[in-house]
């Protein structure tokens, strides 16, 4: 058996063309480590900018314009709660429970009323209302929006102010803030 060896071509690596496209590779890639090394180097920072200027909406002062009847001087929401309930008898006391309510309310719902600086009504919330009459929700929440506006509350700006509707079956009700109880039997 004859084993021949091949002849030997040259030197092991690379040719000369590719040994120049390596140099080229290996340039490019470290120019752009260079590159992204030098923009992690200097902070990028934007041109400052300046929100622009919000006006704030000032609403003149309400107890320079309104009657005195219509001006809280209450420092907190429990005691604006005095002045809401007695403005919504005053607007239906056609429709005030007279004496002490019956054992057995029709509805009972606890409502969150959002006033603004002036005594408009900005929101209603349920805290519990009486889901099995919604002829009642729609007239509490009726009758707190003709009522308005209430007393506005020039010392807290605005509130929110809860009180509860204790609804009887004639359509006539009081509210727990100025109730006059409930009869037992």
């Amino acid at each position: 058996m004859n084993i021949t060896t091949p002849a030997h071509p040259g030197p092991v690596g690379p040719s000369p063309a590719d040994s120049s496209r390596l140099r080229s590779v290996w340039g490019s890639l470290a120019l752009c480590a260079a590159a992204l090394l030098a923009a992690c180097a200097s902070p990028v920072t934007a041109p400052p900018t300046t929100p622009p200027a919000v006006e704030p909406i000032a609403l003149p002062a309400p107890s320079s314009e309104l009657p005195p009847s219509l001006v809280s001087q209450a420092d907190n929401p429990r005691a604006y709660r005095q002045d809401g309930a007695r403005h919504i008898y005053g607007k239906n006391a056609h429709r005030i429970f007279k004496g002490q309510l019956p054992p057995l309310m029709h509805a009972v719902g606890v409502l969150q009323v959002d006033l603004d600086n002036r005594g408009n009504v900005r929101r209603l919330n349920w805290m519990r209302a009486p889901s099995h009459a919604p002829d009642v929700v729609r007239e509490i929440e009726r009758t707190v929006h003709e009522a308005a506006p209430f007393p506005a509350p020039v010392q807290l700006g605005s509130v929110i102010y809860t009180d509860v509707w204790l609804w009887d079956k004639s359509g006539n009700f009081q509210l727990d803030t100025l109730t006059e109880g409930q009869r037992s039997k």
